[in-house]
């Protein structure tokens, strides 16, 4: 039986990227990985490591290039199409990209080109105005089909008390009730882990 194809695109959330490749190996048994990076994901050094190491991991663990383009992204529709795509960390730049319908990266560009075909979105966002100025964006794409959350929760509320980020612990489980039309319940977290 073939395995499904499962995009994993990375936005420039770098404090969340251990949490993402601690959770790979679980996804690589089921899937087969089709790896995405925002631009700045793949171009901004951090103090969480320099881009290179990041792309240089995702090629090792999935043994394919990494998309970091719209050109390249675009085919991930019509083309070249994914069972579901998973972006994860999401961005609160993303979101309301996403929210609002603009395309202007590799990431939105392969979110956009997957939803024309009807299949799953998933998102395990972090960001630290999840309380505040992405909450609106959040909301809009909570009512939009085929739009699934990875479940979240508060960060470090008494540092951070308006971010919100995904429990990445649930990526899998995420993805596959999705693939069934599903949203893992319950969406909102006391606090992610």
């Amino acid at each position: 039986m073939e395995r499904k194809r499962l995009g994993l695109a990375l936005c420039g959330s770098y404090c969340t990227y251990e949490k993402l490749f601690a959770a790979l190996p679980g996804l690589m048994k089921r899937y087969d990985l089709i790896p995405i990076m925002s631009d700045t994901a793949a171009e901004t050094d951090s103090r969480f490591g320099p881009a290179a190491q990041h792309i240089r991991r995702l090629m090792e663990l999935t043994g394919k290039h990494v998309i970091t383009t719209v050109a390249e992204a675009e085919p991930l529709g019509p083309s070249f199409p994914l069972d579901a795509l998973l972006i994860a960390p999401c961005t609160g730049n993303t979101l309301a990209k996403l929210s609002l319908g603009l395309t202007d990266s590799s990431v939105t560009m392969a979110a956009k080109a997957h939803l024309r075909n009807g299949r799953p979105l998933v998102l395990a966002f972090s960001t630290n105005d999840g309380l505040s100025g992405s909450a609106e964006n959040i909301g809009r794409l909570l009512n939009r089909k085929n739009v699934y959350f990875v479940p979240f929760g508060q960060d470090d509320p008494a540092r951070k008390p308006r971010s919100l980020q995904a429990d990445f612990a649930l990526l899998e489980e995420t993805v596959e009730a999705a693939l069934r039309g599903e949203q893992l319940q319950p969406i909102l977290r006391r606090e992610t882990p």
